[in-house]
């Protein structure tokens, strides 16, 4: 049986309302409204559902990029919300998140390795330059782009090949999770394909798990184990892909899947 080393119980994120010359709180925005579930160890959890359902609220919330409201969070069983500074340092480097525009990740300013490495550095992953640089070398290998290019800056890539680069530095602090936000969505469709074969390779290689955040089904079909489907900051349905894909239960999930484009017009969705 593996490992579960993400468990989140009743995670809730509300955003102040505020109206009037003393900003006083009217209400709340409940972005985030009692979402629970797992993520076992090499797993691949797809979280789908419209724009403004709350996936990535709670990407971020469950990884404490923003904190919630109320609710549960334990990471290999130890209560995280519980961390102080110096285990939240090492939380960090376990893991990594992926967001959905590469270049706006990527400071322009920097090479391509600077990039790479800047965290194998602050971490102290590396003890100098040099071996930096050697294990730079290596994740470019790894993400499928020349060691050459480490010497490059973002602007002298793809939109793909950025997203690699985005990768590498993921895949870099050798973490056990790493949180796709939206990954794909901004490429063209041939190279999602790309991308998602490198994250399954890389998931293989180096026993990752992922946290998939997508509004793209047909993406989710394709690298998930699980798949959770979220409406209005809830969970209204979960299960194995097969199941959500092949037998829905709830209607918002079965409208969902009717909205995916036929790949030929006389194709009938089940």
């Amino acid at each position: 049986m593996a490992q579960e080393i993400l468990k989140v119980v009743d995670i809730k994120k509300y955003f102040p309302i505020r109206s009037g010359i003393f900003r006083k709180e009217i209400g709340n925005v409940k972005a985030v409204d009692g979402v629970s579930f797992h993520l076992d160890q090499g797993e691949v959890l797809g979280v789908v559902g419209e724009s403004g359902c709350g996936k990535s609220t709670t990407a971020r919330t469950v990884i404490r990029l923003i904190e919630p409201t109320s609710g549960e969070i334990y990471w290999d069983g130890e209560d995280l919300l519980q961390y102080d500074s110096s285990q939240m340092n090492l939380f960090r480097q376990e893991v990594q998140m992926i967001f959905q525009d590469p270049y706006a990740s990527l400071n322009p300013r920097k090479s391509v390795g600077e990039s790479i490495g800047e965290g194998l550095l602050y971490h102290g992953l590396v003890e100098n330059q040099e071996e930096m640089w050697d294990r730079v070398t290596e994740i470019m290998q790894q993400i499928g782009l020349s060691p050459d290019g480490a010497k490059r800056y973002p602007h002298q890539f793809s939109g793909g090949q950025q997203q690699r680069i985005c990768i590498g530095r993921a895949i870099a602090m050798k973490p056990q999770l790493i949180v796709c936000d939206e990954a794909v969505s901004a490429l063209d469709v041939s190279v999602q394909a790309q991308i998602l074969n490198l994250l399954s390779d890389l998931k293989e290689l180096l026993g990752l798990s992922y946290l998939f955040i997508s509004h793209d089904l047909s993406v989710v079909n394709h690298i998930s184990d699980r798949v959770l489907v979220m409406n209005d900051g809830k969970v209204v349905e979960e299960g194995t892909v097969d199941e959500v894909f092949e037998s829905p239960q709830e209607s918002y999930t079965q409208k969902l899947l009717a909205a995916i484009p036929r790949s030929h017009p006389r194709k009938v969705l089940k």
